[in-house]
């Protein structure tokens, strides 16, 4: 597994481009799993309704942000991909509280959602600090 992380954050070095879009998209599938999903079925999961809405639209923020990044930046890379790597890794920590105020409310579903959605974004996070760590270094040995 770790090799095969290691092959992945090799190849977005040299794309980064490729980043902002991966995370882009996740933010997406993460937007309309909470706001159209998990909101219509907040029986099943335990999260109150106004906490799934307010993850969706931070996660569309995300995606948003993401987005952009992916059409507009040329070079530069490094600053906008640790933002959204903090985001992200703020996003974890944000949920994983969520998940212990909210423990006795959710269902087994619930908190096995959240768990694993923490951990992809998890995953996303260290990958992207990772990318962006060998582009800076990449780019301050090119000086």
């Amino acid at each position: 597994m770790k090799s095969f992380i290691n092959n992945i954050i090799i190849q977005l070095t040299g794309k980064p481009r490729i980043l902002f879009l991966v995370d882009s998209v996740g933010a997406l599938l993460t937007t309309l799993s909470l706001f159209v999903v998990l909101r219509t079925f907040h029986e099943l999961i335990g999260m109150p309704v106004s906490v799934l809405t307010y993850l969706s639209i931070l996660s569309a923020f995300f995606c948003l942000y993401s987005a952009a990044c992916f059409l507009f930046l040329k070079r530069y890379w490094v600053p906008f991909i640790w933002i959204i790597g903090t985001a992200n890794f703020l996003y974890c920590v944000m949920t994983f509280t969520l998940v212990q105020v909210y423990y006795a409310q959710l269902t087994a579903l619930g908190v096995a959602y959240f768990l694993g959605e923490i951990m992809i974004v998890g995953i996303v996070v260290y990958i992207e600090f990772r990318v962006a760590k060998a582009k800076k270094k990449r780019t301050s040995e090119n000086f």
